[in-house]
Formats: C-alpha cells, sequence, structure tokens
C-alpha cells in the first residue's frame, strides 16, 4: 500500500506512529506506510548528547541529537503498521539504545495534516542523567566536537549535515543547526 492511499485510511488502534527528529527522519530504517510532518510540544531538539558510539568513540566523541526539555520540536511522524509495531520497537531499541543515553517514551505529537491530529507516538527523549548528556554547550564547543567525532555509522559532520538537508526538505529550518551546518560547510571550502 502506498503511502498516499495510506493516509487515507483511518489508523488501526494498535498502528505504531515514530516521532522522528534527527536521522530517523532521512534514514528511519524500518517499514512504515505513511510519514506525516509533526510537531512534538515540551522537548526541542538539541545537539546534547555525546555519542561514543554511532559518531565517535568515548576516546573522541562525536555529537549527536537528543530530545531536551523544553519548547517544540518539529520532525517526522512515521505510522507503522500494526503487525510490524514489535518488529519496530525491536529494531529502534537495538538503533537507539546502545547505549541507554536515551527514554524511550510515548508523546503527543501533532500531525501537520489536513486535520492537524493528534496521535502518541514513541519518541526518544535524551536522559538528562547519563554521562553522555551534553547539555547546552557552545557553537564552538560543538563544532569541534562533530569535525573530530568518526562512529560505527560514519563522521559526524555527514550527520549533522544530513540531518539539516532533511529539516529543509520538510520545508523549515533549525536555527542552531543551520548555524552549524554553514561553519561545517565552510570548513569543506577551506580544505579544498
Amino acid at each position: 500500500m502506498t503511502a498516499e492511499i495510506a493516509s487515507r485510511t483511518k489508523p488501526a488502534r494498535d498502528d505504531l506512529w515514530v516521532f522522528g527528529y534527527g536521522s530517523l527522519m532521512w534514514r528511519p530504517g524500518f517499514e512504515f506506510i505513511e510519514q506525516v510532518p509533526a510537531r512534538l510540544i515540551g522537548e526541542h531538539r538539541a545537539l546534547c548528547v555525546y555519542s561514543f558510539d554511532h559518531r565517535g568513540t568515548p576516546e573522541k566523541p562525536g555529537l549527536v541529537l537528543g530530545l531536551d526539555r523544553g519548547g517544540a520540536c518539529r520532525g517526522v511522524a512515521f505510522r507503522v503498521v500494526a503487525k510490524r509495531r514489535e518488529q519496530t520497537i525491536e529494531y529502534l531499541r537495538s538503533r537507539e539504545q546502545t547505549t541507554h543515553v536515551y527514554r524511550e517514551v510515548m508523546r503527543s505529537v501533532w500531525l501537520e495534516n489536513e486535520g492537524r491530529d493528534r496521535v502518541s507516538a514513541l519518541a526518544y527523549v535524551v536522559d538528562r542523567g547519563h554521562i553522555q548528556y551534553a547539555g547546552r554547550l557552545s557553537l564552538t564547543e560543538q563544532l569541534r566536537l562533530v569535525r573530530q567525532g568518526h562512529g560505527r555509522s560514519g563522521n559526524n559532520r555527514d550527520y549533522v549535515l544530513s540531518t539539516v538537508k532533511s529539516i529543509e526538505a520538510q520545508g523549515f529550518r533549525d536555527p542552531k543547526l543551520h548555524q552549524l551546518a554553514l561553519m561545517l560547510h565552510d570548513d569543506a571550502t577551506l580544505h579544498r
């Protein structure tokens, strides 16, 4: 079933919604039947997680996104058919919970569709008590960490730039992330 057709059908009660705000927007890695721009209120997107695995190492950490307290976050809500619910959750746990820096929670998100529907979606919120929680870092420190970060999923620079590209494709901007991306683009120009 195509996403367009699926969006016209009423979701089953046990369908799973997943909220993506970082790499899940551009590389979900699971099968879904619908994707809709969405907004989560109460948490915001922030480069607030030291990456010791996917985009860095404990010796040379990178920096990845987390949902942190306060504000709002625009992203993408993916609808997964009920029969794939458990399989999708298992996949997301193996991907997002390698070091348990995130808390797996259900959050209300508002779909930016014709009906402005509210759904309950699975989201990964940063655990502020975890050793990998970076908190608010200066732009200079973010740039330093992103430049050095490289882990099993690749270099940190590509992660940031791919996320910014995905945000732009959704038709909005994230001012702080866009500012960092401009600095990373300047780096590439300097090293040519």
